[in-house]
């Protein structure tokens, strides 16, 4: 816990740099934001929008000056509005009006008549659009825009077009004070006739963090001098171009030469790092009042319904670009974000990062660290944990009151420390009480896989002891003539042999995933889908039953060798909805399977004996099995169960089974065919091939004595070839 403290503390002195938590912090950050936005619609400050309505009616950005021309007279003399800032470029000459090429021919074929000259001197004013919105924007207070490029120039590349604003601070201002503040390299300003006119100009670039997200707006260095952003630009003209003053007004003797804040007037900007100020933002997009510009150029206001307005020209339209990543929103228009500086500015509600917050965050860190890492070893789980949501309960509102009073402490490292030591405390105590949990594994282990067993302990969520319906596999098997066998051993011996048989067949359960559900004697019960659901439930069993017959095989040299019989079994899967959970009395419960569809794989495995085979399989175990070769073997009536049912035998995988045990399922699913439809002399003459192929097979013997007897004894004619089986 002390080391982890260390780390942090490193880590806030920024003598290392941990960058997880940089981006908790700016997450933190995010949310808190969100969590105290005002929210609602400022009326005060309206945006203009070249938005898709506006594109559609008007034409494509960029629009003729003369318009720009006529929505900036609309709005201060039809609207009456305070203030106008453009949140968009000019920095390229209006050509289309065609007074250029006019001009050309008026220099060239058309020189010599005086007519076109005259006419086109008393036209020209009204086609000179830069001019047009130049005297347009001298008439008013109209703040112009201007983009910093903070990319190093290279060779043969241009330094920048247009021209910049006055700057707001010149560097001779700031001689002696040394502070991080982004420095630009080139510029795109406006055209210098519409820039001289304008009543100032400030940039529109924002400051993005490492994840992209902006949260904060900066102060700008180009060449010596500082310049200021379009919100400051407009509010300087709303409150009649005040002076800016910067604060402390001078370097502090000891040595400290930070700028705390920018006044105003009686407004007063706290800055941050690197002179930036956090975005103060009110709520998401559309917190301040939308207007379509179409609905400004063509005079569907009513007049006056602006009066007073501050009011930014921008877009929300996709195909212009200006959609930015906020904390409110991953898509904010870039426009809305000077509205919110406005009205921070305004109503003076900025978020301000202290210089002392790092002693904040040394001091918490310092005794978060302490007090945990020398309590928690102490307390008991339950009061560990009480104390740390204590803790992180005290961290949170002190913060959130200091959040209150427009002050941003540090959250995330204090947060992420208390977390931290109580992770360690809590890793150990797990692995102080691994030694129980393999005892408890070991017990469970004879009944549930290892690896389910560390599945539930990881997701205790995901087991439900209740009974429920579920889709399940179950397996029944049983060792053939087992009477006979355990007459013919001693007790100990015929123990000895039941441990050797039962133990290699639960192994195999265990790895494909089933559940025991109980040993009865000689025969195994298990189950597949339960406690954990498995989705594979069908091929894990039948993976397990193939599994279990090849065991057996291998099993019998070692059996004679000591002396004992080899062993078959039969063994049956079925399929279907079953309830599962904890059943039993108050005396004594186990966790198994109940239904129709378990006493059904109970019956299939009695057949197995009539039919000669070593696995039967219902029909929806066939159906959900995927790449198993399959032979149907009949269709019966089972004891206790009046609807008839399909029974298969499994072959083998699809991929490794030969063409040879192929072709001798087709000829017996022939051989059913012409049963079922009772040809009986050409079931007999496919039959007679298989028999030729295979002599002494029971399953071949079965179907001739049942042919035999139906040719002696014709079934009646609503005969539907299903074999009723009397005994389990």
């Amino acid at each position: 816990g002390l080391v982890a403290t260390g780390v942090l503390l490193a880590n806030a002195l920024h003598l290392i740099e941990i960058g997880l938590i940089e981006r908790l912090e700016l997450i933190s950050y995010d949310a808190r934001v969100r969590l105290t936005m005002p929210g609602g619609v400022d009326k005060r400050i309206v945006i203009v929008d070249l938005d898709e309505k506006s594109l559609a009616e008007v034409g494509r950005w960029p629009w003729g000056r003369d318009k720009m021309a006529h929505l900036v007279d609309v709005l201060f003399e039809r609207h009456q509005i305070a203030v106008l800032g453009f949140d968009v470029l000019f920095a390229e000459p209006d050509v289309s009006s065609g007074l250029e090429k006019l001009r050309a021919l008026e220099r060239g074929k058309l020189h010599d008549i005086p007519a076109f000259k005259s006419a086109l001197d008393q036209l020209a004013p009204s086609l000179d659009h830069d001019g047009l919105f130049a005297a347009s924007i001298a008439k008013h207070s109209v703040v112009l825009s201007t983009n910093f490029d903070f990319n190093q120039i290279q060779a043969g590349e241009v330094h920048s077009a247009g021209v910049l604003p006055p700057p707001i601070l010149s560097g001779a201002a700031l001689t002696g004070r040394h502070f991080g503040v982004m420095t630009a390299y080139k510029f795109t300003g406006n055209l210098p006739q519409l820039q001289a006119r304008a009543a100032a100009g400030g940039y529109f670039n924002a400051e993005p963090d490492v994840d992209g997200v902006i949260r904060r707006a900066p102060m700008i260095k180009y060449g010596p001098d500082y310049y200021e952003s379009l919100s400051l630009a407009m509010v300087r003209q709303l409150k009649g171009s005040p002076q800016l003053v910067v604060l402390p007004p001078e370097p502090d003797p000891s040595g400290y030469d930070a700028i705390e804040a920018l006044r105003i007037g009686k407004v007063e900007l706290a800055l941050g790092e690197n002179v930036t100020v956090l975005i103060p933002f009110r709520g998401a997009q559309r917190s301040y009042k939308y207007i379509s510009a179409t609905d400004v150029l063509h005079e569907r206001l009513p007049a006056d319904s602006l009066r007073g307005a501050i009011v930014l020209v921008g877009t929300t339209a996709a195909g212009l670009f200006d959609l930015r990543s906020t904390p409110v929103a991953t898509v904010y228009p870039g426009v809305e974000m000077h509205a919110n500086l406005i009205a921070g500015m305004l109503d003076s509600t900025f978020q301000q990062s202290p210089p002392y917050a790092l002693a904040i965050e040394i001091l918490l860190l310092l005794l978060i660290g302490l007090v945990l890492s020398l309590a928690l070893p102490r307390l008991s789980p339950l009061f560990s944990l009480l104390a740390i949501i204590s803790v992180l309960a005290l961290v949170l509102a002190l913060n959130l009151y200091a959040w209150s009073q427009h002050i941003v402490w540090p959250l995330a490292s204090p947060l992420l420390l208390v977390v931290f030591i109580f992770g360690i405390n809590m890793t150990y105590g797990f692995f102080i009480e691994r030694r129980a949990k393999k005892q408890i594994s070991g017990l469970f282990g004879q009944y549930i896989p290892p690896e389910l067993v560390d599945e539930m302990s990881a997701d205790p969520t995901s087991v439900k002891m209740e009974g429920e319906s579920r889709e399940l596999t179950v397996l029944f098997s049983d060792v053939r003539s087992f009477t006979t066998i355990s007459e013919g051993l001693d007790p100990k011996s015929l123990s000895l042999l039941m441990n050797e048989y039962l133990t290699p067949m639960t192994r195999a359960i265990h790895k494909h995933r089933g559940t025991i559900d109980k040993y009865m004697g000689d025969a195994i019960m298990a189950f597949w889908g339960a406690p954990l659901h498995d989705i594979n439930h069908v091929d894990n069993a039948l993976a397990t039953a193939m599994e279990m017959i090849s065991l057996l095989q291998k099993l019998g040299p070692e059996f004679r060798a000591k002396g004992w019989p080899e062993l078959r079994i039969g063994v049956g899967l079925n399929t279907g909805v079953m309830s599962v959970g904890n059943m039993g009395s108050e005396f004594r419960r186990a966790y198994t399977v109940m239904g129709d569809a378990v006493n059904l794989g109970s019956r299939l495995e009695s057949l197995t004996k009539n039919y000669g085979v070593d696995i039967l399989v219902g029909e929806v175990t066939m159906q959900r099995a995927s790449n198993m070769l399959f032979r149907q073997l009949d269709r019966v009536r089972v004891k206790g169960k009046d609807e008839p049912v399909s029974i298969f035998e499994p072959k083998g995988r699809l991929n490794r089974v030969s063409q040879e045990i192929k072709d001798d399922v087709a000829l017996f699913h022939e051989v059913l065919f012409h049963y079922l439809i009772r040809d009986w002399d050409k079931a007999l003459s496919v039959l007679a091939t298989l028999e030729a192929k295979s002599p002494g097979t029971k399953l071949f013997a079965l179907y001739r004595e049942r042919i035999d007897f139906f040719m002696a004894n014709p079934p009646e004619s609503d005969w539907d070839g299903v074999w009723t089986h009397e005994s389990k």
